[in-house]
């Protein structure tokens, strides 16, 4: 029986979600959970401004699925990771990072449409 009491499921959220605007939104976020989480930060849930309708471990496994999908390879996640943990998107202006611009907006493209699949990001925006 010992064993069976760790498969409980998740308590279900309750109220409305905010959605996020893009894949690019979703993505910053997702970077800025995976760096408190590296530094052992705990989140303050009482100051919590935004009920994001998932959590960040969802975004890494679309991105991950993808990859294993081949629709992003190893330079997609160097460039998300790049520029996801530097929370700013790569500048056309710098003629270094034209390259990665285009590689940054393929990806997000990429994962655009199964966030909006999961209601993770609105079906608005897709970029």
């Amino acid at each position: 029986m010992g064993p069976f009491l760790r498969c409980l499921p998740q308590p279900v959220r309750e109220g409305t979600f905010d959605l996020f605007a893009s894949a690019e939104e979703a993505w910053f976020w997702f970077a800025r959970c995976q760096r408190l989480r590296a530094d052992n930060a705990r989140p303050d849930t009482s100051k919590a401004t935004f009920n994001r309708p998932c959590d960040p471990d969802d975004i890494y496994l679309i991105a991950m699925r993808l990859y294993r999908q081949h629709q992003l390879n190893d330079g997609h996640l160097r460039v998300l990771a790049k520029f996801g943990f530097a929370e700013c998107p790569p500048d056309h202006r710098c003629a270094g990072q034209r390259t990665e611009l285009v590689i940054w907006r393929q990806a997000l493209d990429r994962l655009s449409e199964p966030m909006r699949h999961k209601g993770i990001v609105s079906s608005g925006r897709s970029d």
